[in-house]
C-alpha cells in the first residue's frame, strides 16, 4: 500500500494558505470565496453579491452595531 506525499513545496503552500485562514477568522477578515461557497451548496436561489457588495456589507455589519465593539 502506497501513499503519495505531497512534495515539500507543496506541503509549504498547504501549510501557508492553512496560517493564511487562520488568522484572517482570527483577526475577523471576511473570505468571499468561502461565503460564495456557501451560497451556492446552501442557498442556490440567492444572488450571488460582488466582491465589492460583500465587502461593504461586511463593513456595514461590524460597525452598525452599537454596543458591539468594547472601544
Amino acid at each position: 500500500m502506497s501513499t503519495a506525499r505531497p512534495s515539500r513545496a507543496g506541503r509549504w503552500a498547504l501549510l501557508r494558505e492553512r496560517v493564511r485562514a487562520v488568522l484572517h477568522a482570527v483577526m475577523g477578515v471576511p473570505d468571499y470565496e468561502r461565503y460564495v461557497r456557501h451560497l451556492r451548496a446552501r442557498h442556490p436561489e440567492c444572488a450571488i453579491p460582488t466582491r465589492r457588495e460583500f465587502e461593504r456589507e461586511r463593513l456595514a455589519a461590524r460597525y452598525e452595531r452599537p454596543g458591539s465593539r468594547c472601544c
